[in-house]
């Protein structure tokens, strides 16, 4: 028939595939990104081969037979010597993958080899989603499925091809104008229905993803046993001078932070994750005998019951979303009533310390929630009082100083300078040297230990040189442990800000921090002393936000962004029954407020439109109507002008003439309805058959138009009785 529809023909959907399997390979390969596998180089690889092989699709015919005939070998040694020197089978598995994802897609491909490209790609997706949390996810795998389907409609059209001939016709030739071709063929209204049902199934399949409680897929799997991630921010179980440093040049988020009443959080709060009590050869380490007197065996549960006792009213629970890489030590604030996980953990507890070590490191987010914490610069150790003053107190590494002679003879000339030979108590004493050491440096992120004999701690405490946050905390300990208190290193973050946009507090590396904790006997409790410059002082307390005070809100654009996650953790990824219930109210709510609005907002129209009813006519309001309505009326007919301007220049875009559109209608509605043939065949002339033979079409039409009036009649007659 003329002006039909064209169609592509079968080296058309071959090149079209072929350019579809590349996008899928990119698209699946991007899984790396944010799967923190190293596998850069085949990243690389695969982005630059696809490139070129999709620009020139004849260029795989060139590649000599013995190529193909040892490239399995090639992978299959690859990957066990991969396995081998890393001893990692999840990442060797990835990059397993893709290797074989990129032999697919640089080779002219079977049938069978399409779906193993779809398989292969999909099990890098499946896995990042898996093992991460990222947002980035949700994008990926609806592109991902979306591009799936219409390539798999692209193999099942297609011809199967023979990749055993050099390049096929269909890669040699043919590719300009491919794009206006596939855009003539598509029928926009069949585009429009595949778009609207894949919606569809997107937003039933997130309808049944809310009303199901989540569970981790990756314990389901044991998939962390096989990955391993190495930290970002160095919160481990030592530190050397500098390592707390490196992590404040990161300003990436490392804990975000819910709470139920934000009146809680201090204003300059310090988060403790590790206690750090042995000094030796200039590194802070958390000694074997503070793991057997402080932490707990290690048990497998899903939460912790800590020593804070219950207390009257409801207590302020707080939800953390701890990112990989982080440590596992989790951050709190002190000791707490509860602490629940998502699932069983292998943990170990120190509720003396106020931690929680995990038994590895997460390699995803992971969600803990916390109720009853107290935060403060006391940390009240009935335990240890009595150990130091036993016989294990001689054991404790609290009060050693492996030291040279020499350095503990410069150490205690500077106790005596602190404490000009009077008896003080520990407070006093870190407050003393506190001062001190911020009397005689500078705080300086870029810091550097003078040369010479000695510690090089001791060298830096008697010089003038700047210092970071290690060197002032590690100098007080050495000073406290010289005038015979016992001290330790904490680490952690201290401060962060508020999100503005989704209301919640966010930690990030830049916050990490180190601070001292000296043991005071008479209140049998360990203090919090902050030497930094720019710290709280010794025994004063956390200062509270007062009423007359506002908290720095963050509204930056990347607040913004990040709120997006934190609606991600909050809804999707810590989705259990209470948020459904929860979930669930807030839409109900939701409908019932909306329903409620319109209602009222009809009753005040209603009466509005009843008042100006009842309200008395003369000419001028009576002008004033007709002057409405004729505009309404006039507004109407040039929408109406404007949708037939539109109807012609779609008509003209489609090669359809008003004509043809016309004739069609006047067939349906005539077709087993009259018993003119004549004029049927004319109006299917005028709709279907070369203008040059057309009958005349005002005639036709008018002809048209009496036979449906006939037939209208003869309907009627044949209704009466």
């Amino acid at each position: 028939m003329a002006n039909r529809r064209p169609q592509l023909n079968d080296d058309d959907l071959q090149r079209v595939k072929w350019r579809l399997g590349g996008l899928l390979t990119l698209l699946a390969v991007s899984a790396v990104l944010y799967l923190d596998v190293p596998a850069w180089p085949l990243l690389l690889l695969i982005v630059l081969g696809v490139g070129i092989v999709m620009w020139k699709p004849a260029w795989p015919a060139r590649i000599p037979a013995w190529c193909h005939r040892l490239a399995f070998p090639f992978i299959v040694v690859s990957f066990v010597a991969d396995l081998y020197l890393t001893g990692e089978p999840l990442p060797a598995l990835v990059r397993l993958d893709l290797l074989l994802l990129f032999y697919r897609s640089v080779m002219h491909r079977k049938r069978r080899d399409d779906l193993q490209l779809v398989i292969l790609g999909l099990f890098l997706v499946v896995l990042a989603g898996v093992l991460t949390v990222s947002l980035f996810f949700v994008v990926q795998i609806l592109a991902f499925t979306a591009c799936a389907l219409v390539f798999l409609l692209l193999v099942t059209l297609a011809p199967q091809s023979s990749v055993d001939e050099g390049a096929p016709k269909w890669a040699v030739s043919g590719w300009n104008g491919l794009w206006g071709r596939v855009r003539a063929a598509m029928d926009e209204r069949v585009a429009l229905l595949a778009g609207g049902l894949f919606a569809g199934l997107v937003v039933l399949s997130a309808g049944l993803f809310m009303a199901i409680p989540r569970f981790e897929l990756q314990n389901s799997l044991f998939l962390e046993r096989f990955m391993t991630k190495k930290a970002k921010t160095g919160f481990s179980d030592r530190i050397s001078f500098g390592d707390v440093t490196d992590i404040q040049q990161d300003s990436s988020v490392a804990v975000r932070i819910d709470v139920t009443d934000a009146a809680q959080i201090p204003a300059d709060p310090y988060w403790r994750m590790v206690v750090l009590d042995e000094y030796r050869d200039a590194t802070f380490r958390l000694s074997a005998w503070m793991q057997r007197n402080a932490f707990t065996p290690e048990r497998t549960r899903a939460g912790e019951r800590g020593d804070v006792p219950p207390r009257l009213g409801e207590p302020a629970l707080w939800t953390f979303y701890l990112e990989s890489g982080v440590s596992r030590y989790l951050p709190l604030t002190g000791p707490f009533e509860v602490l629940l996980f998502r699932e069983r953990q292998n943990f170990r507890s120190a509720p003396a310390l106020g931690l929680i070590a995990l038994r590895n490191e997460p390699v995803s987010m992971m969600a803990y929630q916390v109720q009853g914490m107290v935060s403060g610069t006391t940390l009240p150790d009935k335990a240890f009082a009595a150990q130091i003053a036993g016989a294990d107190g001689e054991k404790s590494t609290t009060l050693r100083l492996e030291l040279g002679e020499e350095d503990r003879a410069k150490l205690a000339a500077v106790v005596r300078e602190i404490t000009q030979g009077e008896t003080v108590s520990a407070a006093e004493f870190a407050r003393r040297a506190s001062q001190w050491l911020q009397s005689k440096h500078d705080y300086g992120l870029q810091s550097q230990t003078p040369a010479g004999a000695g510690d090089p701690l001791v060298r830096w405490l008697l010089s003038d040189a700047p210092g970071h946050c290690e060197l002032f905390a590690g100098s007080l300990v050495v000073l406290a442990r010289s005038a015979g208190f016992p001290a330790r290193v904490v680490t952690g973050f201290r401060g962060g800000n508020w999100n503005g946009f989704s209301n919640n507090y966010t930690l990030r590396n830049s916050d990490a921090h180190a601070w001292c904790e000296v043991f005071d006997r008479e209140a049998q409790a360990w203090l919090r002393a902050d030497p930094t410059p720019g710290a709280a002082s010794v025994g004063q307390d956390d200062p509270q936000l007062t009423g007359a005070q506002t908290r720095a809100v963050d509204r930056s654009w990347t607040a913004r962004l990040d709120s997006l996650r934190v609606f991600w953790y909050r809804r999707i990824v810590n989705f259990d029954q209470s948020t459904q219930v929860e979930t669930a109210k807030a839409v109900r709510s939701a409908v019932q407020e909306t329903g409620r609005r319109i209602r009222e907002w009809l009753q005040r129209s209603g009466e509005q439109f009843k008042a100006w009813v009842q309200a008395p006519w003369n000419w001028d309001r009576g002008a004033v109507t007709a002057g409405a309505l004729l505009a309404v009326l006039g507004c109407g007919w040039v929408l109406l002008l404007a949708v037939r301007r539109v109807r012609l220049l779609a008509w003209r875009k489609h090669k359809l003439h008003p004509v043809r559109l016309e004739a069609g209608r006047w067939l349906v509605r005539l077709t087993g309805k009259t018993n003119d043939g004549n004029l049927c065949r004319d109006l299917q002339q005028l709709r279907y058959g070369a203008e040059v033979n057309w009958p005349i079409p005002t005639r036709t039409f008018a002809r048209a138009r009496r036979e449906w009036r006939r037939v209208k009649r003869m309907t009627l007659i044949q209704k009466q009785p």
